[in-house]
């Protein structure tokens, strides 16, 4: 077993194994991996989300149901949700549900709001009803702070806030989280804490207007990605760094639970907070042929130029820290949607690049 102390700990499967998880967006790129990793641990999963973002997909790709209860509903339906949660009796609850995109957010304001922030209300209302759950990670965004575009991070006490529907709704869910939490949840022996991270990379996103997944659809059909903030800088970060995050976050809510009950952010190393342009050439050195063409779009909605975290806290608490840099994460990305346009056995495929990330221990 791994030292407790080490922030490169990978979580405990002595802790996860037989234990009852419940996950909301367990159909969606994160949900998809962290189930995956949780039914490799020996959990018992079961999964409360809408069909499958995107075709293709992760979750029919690694064929992550097989081994999981998976359950089709909408976090909006309370009744459907609490009827879902009450017959799987979880221990463990972690919300990813969500919708999660920016540009979608002004095309779908009212959508937007109403899952990621009624989405919200409505899960921590069912685990109220429900009883039993042991802890919950709600899971938001980077983007849920009143962004000012310092050049420093964002710590979890800074204002909650966001320009765009898709922000300002997860700063919602953070300060509904954290009333719901002081109103019903103190001395309940229930555990709430929020989870911030954001510009996640990784196999299986087919999410449109994402850099990595615009990119790995570019090259997989010889076209020329087309870049329309290169200078903008983001903290990238592989898939798996955050999802171990929520889980030793999780397993901390159930070793002590007033330590823990607050938000955390999950970001990378400030080395890695790096400009778009410097992303696409990272892509671009792991797709022999690839091809680029930076074309900044005209009349382009409103996106945050700089964003970065503070993890001091998650660095020394949990403690917690990436396993995996930028140019590692870039090449794993890579790799999975080669193996996938090969026509590779992804559920397998998937598997070993968990256990590479968990080799390095």
């Amino acid at each position: 077993m791994s030292d407790v102390r080490d922030p490169q700990r990978l979580p405990s499967s002595s802790v996860w194994a037989g234990r009852r998880v419940f996950i909301t967006g367990h159909t969606g790129f994160k949900g998809s991996w962290l189930a995956l990793w949780l039914i490799s641990m020996g959990a018992e999963v079961s999964g409360y989300a809408l069909a499958p973002p995107s075709e293709p997909n992760l979750f029919t790709l690694a064929n992550v149901a097989h081994g999981l209860a998976h359950g089709i509903g909408d976090v909006c339906d309370l009744a459907a949700l609490q009827e879902s949660m009450a017959k799987a009796k979880p221990e463990v609850v972690l919300h990813l549900a969500a919708q999660s995109l920016v540009r979608r957010s002004y095309r779908e304001p009212v959508e937007t709001y109403a899952t990621n922030v009624m989405g919200t209300v409505h899960l921590l209302e069912a685990v109220r009803r429900v009883g039993g759950v042991r802890a919950v990670v709600v899971v938001t965004s980077d983007k849920c702070y009143e962004n000012r575009e310092w050049i420093w991070g964002y710590r979890e006490g800074d204002a909650m806030g966001g320009y765009d529907p898709y922000s300002n709704s997860k700063g919602c869910a953070e300060l509904v989280t954290s009333a719901l939490r002081r109103s019903f949840f103190t001395d309940s022996g229930t555990a709430i804490a929020s989870a911030r991270a954001g510009n996640v990379i990784g196999g299986g996103d087919w999410a449109e207007d994402r850099l990595l997944p615009d990119a790995m659809r570019a090259f997989s059909a010889a076209r020329a990605l087309e870049v329309r903030s290169p200078g903008a800088i983001r903290p990238w970060q592989h898939v798996f760094e955050p999802l171990r995050g929520y889980l030793l976050l999780a397993e901390a809510l159930i070793e002590d639970p007033a330590a823990f009950s607050e938000g955390w952010n999950f970001g990378p190393e400030d080395a890695d907070c790096r400009s778009v342009r410097e992303v696409v050439d990272l892509a671009v050195s792991c797709w022999p042929g690839a091809q680029v063409d930076y074309k900044p779009p005209v009349g382009a909605p409103h996106e945050a130029h700089f964003l970065k975290l503070d993890c001091t806290k998650a660095h020394h608490r949990l403690p917690w820290q990436p396993r995996w840099r930028l140019a590692e994460a870039v090449a794993r990305t890579a790799q999975w949607y080669r193996a996938c346009a090969e026509q590779r056995d992804m559920r397998a495929f998937s598997l070993e690049q968990l256990a590479a990330y968990g080799s390095l221990a």
